[in-house]
């Protein structure tokens, strides 16, 4: 396992308050392996889609008062794919509904055929200080495969637009483990996109989601299935490349230079309190020193939003928050289509899954703090069978996953949850 220096090395400072998600489900075109709640051919709702949002931002502002927020991340969907006056609209309607601290971290994913630097830079005067681009990869017939609108000349442009526009925070979105991908061309995307010198790097292996176009293609054979020995061996090399070019591994599929980990996505890690808005956004939402949220309790409530774009529209558009506070607004909004008061049992099971996706892995002193107990009381035959397996290690107070549990964190997660729900 890595030592303490490799652990931290690219972890950013962790500011208090919430994390802000705002989905942007328009896409150009989609797909054939996304199975997030994104749209094509739906661009005629994307001025009431904008009020709609905006509106929701000022009614969340208003039932949590306008709470501070640790990062804001504008995701999809294609979320470049919006016009630039509205994302600014976007971004002032933020501004007035939360406490957005100079300096704090604001996302955008972006395509790279949307990444012109006269567009970006325009982008970064609304607010937005880091880009997430969607490279994916930097083979020109698996990017057709994967259906992407962008050739990997595009791409590398992308970035270098991003770079020349004032972005200095900068990730790069790649998949591997693909149909047919051999570890070759795995190895020459992960080449070429470390000559872009991104701040970040997501590395994902595919997953082929049921429902989805590719998925059905590839159980008719029309495409061969993945061979997950060969998505093991992309993801070591993947660690030994990024490794070697100064990225810090923090979390199983993300690498940061240093001060560079994204601040956003280490508050769904570290479990911290986040809301989403838009169709089909998750939120989870705990006491965690925001006074609005202090009647949810330590453990606090997941919900999320309907899904339908039309059908949030309409929800969305006339909107406003019925009472004071956020049980109120959680309980009574017409814009939550499910509810969950957290138990203790899955509160932990929870942090555990998540915190356990980190290098650093889960500290018993902060288990302890977050749940008023340790962290054996109900986890302790789980943790030690895993332990058994050559799936989980203990450094130091703390508990992390091997090398092997990275590749097997599933086996490690199904027996957390089983131990909870016990």
């Amino acid at each position: 396992m890595a030592d303490a220096a490799r652990k931290t090395a690219a972890r950013a400072p962790a500011p208090s308050g919430l994390a802000l998600y705002v989905h942007i489900p328009f896409c150009e075109t989609k797909c054939p392996y996304c199975d997030f709640n994104t749209y094509a051919g739906i661009e005629a709702l994307m001025p009431s889609y904008v009020g709609a949002l905006a509106n929701e931002v000022g009614g969340w502002g208003k039932a949590l008062e306008r709470p501070p927020l640790r990062s804001v991340f504008f995701g999809g969907g294609t979320p470049s794919y919006l016009p630039t006056r509205d994302l600014t609209r976007l971004m002032r309607a933020v501004r007035a509904a939360f406490d957005l601290p100079r300096g704090a971290e604001v996302t955008l994913e972006a395509n790279p055929g949307d990444t012109v630097r006269e567009r970006l830079a325009a982008i970064r005067r609304a607010g937005f200080n880091r880009v997430s681009i969607g490279v994916q990869s930097l083979d020109d017939e698996e990017l057709r495969l994967l259906g992407r609108r962008h050739s990997a000349e595009q791409a590398k442009a992308g970035v270098a637009a991003a770079r020349e526009a004032g972005f200095g925070n900068i990730n790069v979105d790649l998949i591997f483990g693909l149909p047919g991908q051999l570890v070759a061309s795995w190895e020459h995307t992960l080449e070429e996109a470390l000559a872009l010198a991104p701040d970040h790097v997501s590395a994902y292996a595919l997953t082929l989601e049921e429902g989805t176009p590719m998925a059905a293609d590839v159980a008719a054979g029309r495409l061969r299935e993945p061979d997950p020995d060969v998505g093991a061996e992309m993801y070591r090399l993947a660690q030994e490349m990024l490794a070697a070019a100064g990225y810090a591994q923090y979390e199983v599929s993300n690498w940061a230079k240093p001060g560079r980990a994204s601040v956003h996505n280490l508050a769904y890690w570290q479990s911290r309190p986040y809301l989403g808005v838009g169709p089909g956004a998750h939120s989870y939402l705990w006491a965690n020193g925001l006074p609005a949220l202090e009647a949810l309790g330590a453990d606090g409530a997941r919900f999320a939003t309907l899904r339908s774009p039309r059908a949030y529209i309409e929800a969305a558009a006339g909107w406003s928050p019925d009472g004071a506070g956020t049980p109120d607004a959680v309980a009574k909004s017409p814009l939550v289509s499910e509810r969950e008061a957290l138990t203790r049992a899955a509160a932990m099971s929870d942090y555990l899954m998540m915190a356990l996706r980190l290098n650093e892995g889960v500290a018993d002193a902060d288990f302890a703090a977050r749940f008023g107990e340790p962290i054996e009381t109900r986890f302790a035959a789980p943790l030690a069978e895993c332990a058994s397996l050559g799936l989980l290690a203990r450094e130091q107070g703390r508990t992390l996953l091997t090398e092997q549990g990275r590749l097997l964190g599933n086996e490690v997660f199904e027996r957390v949850v089983g131990a909870a729900q016990g």
